[in-house]
């Protein structure tokens, strides 16, 4: 959480768009930025509970594959309306499943959910497989940049999370002549992520914030 919120803190020094994957070393759940601790701990037995610097609602990360996309105000995705950037990167996720063979399909509408839990129902344009939820966002706009936090809660297929990083890797190259470099982090950025786990993201007050 630390590192995708310093991503969009830097995101217009950096000058361009950033895609992170990253995983969990143990089962946890982070729930929206505006979401209320009391009702949050009801709704999942997962711990550890972390509040995301995104909105939306409950994720859990028992088994999930986790991603961030962080832009500069200047790129196109920073322009768009949150539902468009919302469809846009599941278009990106369901064009990379494509390339593993497997069919998806962006919700057309509503389903009723469960309030607050991200992956019990599903929202129009979340990504569907076989009528399930299989991947959901949030997102936070500041006049740094564009934020976009997102969970894909693989469908039961021999399937492996490298391969489908390689797949999302390949799926912009070729639909959006991206091309890819390492980012290396410096040492203010370093420094910034230090202090966010240090001042905001290790500390039970700020989860408990709300």
């Amino acid at each position: 959480m630390a590192l995708d919120e310093a991503l969009l803190q830097a995101a217009s020094s950096l000058g361009r768009p950033v895609l992170r994957f990253y995983g969990w070393t143990e089962p946890a759940a982070s729930f929206g930025y505006f979401q209320k601790f009391a009702e949050v701990e009801q709704m999942t037995l997962l711990r550890p509970l972390v509040r995301r610097p995104t909105g939306g609602g409950l994720v859990p990360h028992d088994a999930d594959w986790t991603y961030s996309l962080a832009f500069p105000p200047g790129d196109p995705w920073y322009a768009l309306k949150a539902t468009g950037s919302y469809q846009r990167v599941h278009e990106w996720i369901q064009a990379g499943f494509l390339k593993l063979g497997v069919a998806t399909e962006l919700a057309p509408c509503c389903k009723k959910s469960l309030p607050g839990q991200c992956f019990i129902g599903h929202e129009k344009s979340d990504l569907l497989w076989r009528g399930r939820k299989i991947a959901g966002a949030a997102q936070r706009r500041t006049r740094d940049g564009l934020l976009i936090q997102g969970s894909v809660q693989p469908p039961p297929l021999k399937l492996a999370r490298s391969g489908w990083e390689q797949a999302m890797c390949a799926a912009a190259e070729s639909s959006q002549l991206v091309q890819w470099t390492e980012l290396k982090l410096d040492a203010t950025l370093i420094r910034r992520v230090a202090e966010l786990v240090e001042k905001t993201y290790s500390l039970d007050s700020y989860n408990r914030r709300r």
